[in-house]
């Protein structure tokens, strides 16, 4: 899986496919950049009817970006991203069992490369009892038609790494990544964030500080300490840092994680290609460069 990047997640692909801003060319310069995953951001809810049935127009185009990215060597990561279950479980669960029944299947002759993540982010209502049992079901529709299929995992409570003594995974299922994200100091990663007064209205902040440092190897030291205890792979699918602080910062932090992550043995994927916390710039139709340096710094 290597290095990674989160991406379709808000792209009008899914519903206005004449107004796609993502288009193969992306693939190839993910590509040639040094990346070899590809994060699919899917709120598969929104396209189902009142049966929890896919739209067909939407699952023809989720064949055509998975055909898409393979074709350019990535592995593919099917990652169902709503949020309905954090406060109606009920529902959501119906919702998501169909999804990767309906899923599961169709994607069954796919090649290994292509990865099941089963909910992003459980939290709310969705307490570590009611999420692995969660998991339980989806892996027993899931293991029908891909046995051997990697799927991802991470555990209740937003996929914080503090909750991942919670996560309960059957012993015998090897074919399971364990996933966490990673956004610490919140206050930091999320400065100037419009959609929280609080955030807004943050003077600039700034990360490097030797007590920074000392909190993430201690946070990443325990990630890695349960990964060996459990023998489970570790994914990091999302870190990043809101686009309104300074670049210089984002860059610093970025790079910082990237590099423990792999230094860990571990997978990354960073959040997101675009818009916000964005690795690439629609309107210049160009990467933001200390970014991608930032991620991949021996890109040719």
């Amino acid at each position: 899986m290597g290095r990674g990047i989160n991406i379709l997640g808000y792209d009008p692909i899914w519903d206005a496919h004449r107004y796609i801003r993502f288009k193969e060319r992306h693939f190839a310069l993910l590509k040639s950049a040094g990346f070899q995953t590809v994060r699919l951001n899917l709120f598969s809810f929104r396209h189902m009817d009142e049966a929890n049935q896919l739209n067909a127009r939407w699952l023809e185009t989720l064949d055509d970006v998975i055909d898409r990215a393979l074709s350019h060597g990535f592995t593919v990561i099917i990652d169902e991203h709503d949020d309905d279950c954090d406060t109606d479980v009920v529902a959501c669960r119906g919702k998501l069992i169909a999804f990767w029944d309906q899923v599961s299947k169709r994607y069954k002759n796919k090649p290994s490369t292509v990865l099941f993540e089963i909910l992003n982010e459980p939290g709310g209502d969705v307490t570590p009892i009611i999420w692995n049992k969660l998991v339980s079901e989806a892996l027993t529709v899931i293991r029908k038609t891909n046995p051997t299929r990697n799927v991802i995992v991470g555990p209740a409570g937003g996929y914080r790494y503090e909750h991942l003594a919670d996560l309960k995974l059957p012993e015998s299922d090897r074919n399971i990544i364990v996933t966490i994200h990673y956004y610490r100091p919140f206050e930091f990663t999320h400065q100037k964030a419009p959609w929280d007064l609080r955030l807004r209205l943050l003077p600039s902040l700034s990360w490097g500080s030797d007590k920074d440092w000392s909190e993430l190897n201690f946070n990443f030291s325990n990630i890695e300490r349960w990964s060996e205890e459990n023998q489970r792979p570790i994914f990091l699918g999302e870190f990043g840092v809101y686009d309104a602080a300074d670049i210089k910062e984002r860059a610093h932090y970025i790079s910082s994680l990237a590099r423990l992550a792999e230094n860990n043995g571990w997978a990354w994927a960073y959040w997101q290609f675009d818009p916000d916390f964005a690795l690439y710039n629609f309107e210049k139709d160009a990467w933001v460069q200390p970014i991608l340096d930032a991620l991949v710094p021996e890109q040719p």
